[in-house]
């Protein structure tokens, strides 16, 4: 059953529910879903879960309204069904060392770092978040994200924290500890960005690409990613990776 909540707008976050309990999902992992009554959507979309309520059964996705499939997702309404595939593929890596780890996200990339953020807490990791965005209208689910961590900011505009990408914000600039992890979702010049600081300062980092995925099984080949063990399915072998798999030129 979905119920959907428009956050902001161009966005949608949907709440599914369902009789049966949530399978163990890790963060960074993906949903396929099926969108219904759209005549030129023929293929399921892949998104990032966002976010994992375990007291009321939830799975939450966080959509950004950008073409005819999200636009009929974004008209569901309460007590709709949804046919969605999940989990699938390789999520971040669990935070069972403890340890700190800097979320780098921008735009609807930040989805998949609410869920990671909450089940870094829950393994006694230390997260801390560096959330990017053209405004501060495409800053979403702040209040969330500060229940898990510290919170920096930037904005392309301004209209919220270091004007900027999030390369630009301080929190880089000042140097971050040498036992601290990255993991960084958003545009791919984003990670790419984000990626070059973390080889330039010996840090570990991991991205989620964000290739078409059209099956989420890795049967129809559309999200191929040429790494230096060879050409993988980022559906299967990702979506997240560490940078040091990638081809790259960081």
């Amino acid at each position: 059953m979905v119920a959907a909540e428009y956050p902001a707008e161009g966005y949608v976050l949907l709440r599914l529910t369902d009789s049966e309990p949530l399978p163990e999902i890790r963060a960074g992992q993906f949903v396929e879903v099926r969108v219904a009554d759209s005549p030129h959507t023929f293929l399921r979309r892949p998104i990032s879960v966002n976010y994992i309520c375990r007291e009321r059964n939830e799975l939450w996705l966080l959509i950004r309204v950008v073409g005819e499939g999200t636009r009929h997702l974004s008209a569901l309404s309460g007590g709709d069904r949804l046919n969605v595939l999940f989990p699938l593929g390789n999520g971040f890596t669990p935070g069972h060392d403890g340890g700190q780890v800097l979320l780098v996200g921008g735009g609807v990339g930040i989805a998949p770092l609410l869920e990671y953020g909450r089940q870094l807490c829950q393994a006694g990791a230390v997260p801390t978040f560096l959330l990017g965005g053209r405004s501060k209208k495409d800053l979403l689910q702040m209040e969330l994200f500060e229940q898990f961590g510290p919170v920096y900011v930037t904005t392309e505009d301004g209209s919220r924290g270091q004007r900027g990408f999030v390369t630009d914000s301080p929190l880089l600039a000042g140097g971050l500890p040498q036992d601290m992890r990255i993991a960084c979702c958003g545009p791919k010049p984003m990670m790419m960005a984000v990626a070059r600081y973390a080889k330039g300062h010996g840090l570990e980092c991991e991205v989620s690409l964000e290739n078409m995925m059209a099956c989420g099984l890795g049967a129809c080949l559309c999200c191929v990613e040429h790494t230096l063990r060879g050409n993988v399915c980022v559906c299967t072998e990702g979506p997240v990776f560490n940078i040091t798999e990638l081809t790259w030129q960081i």
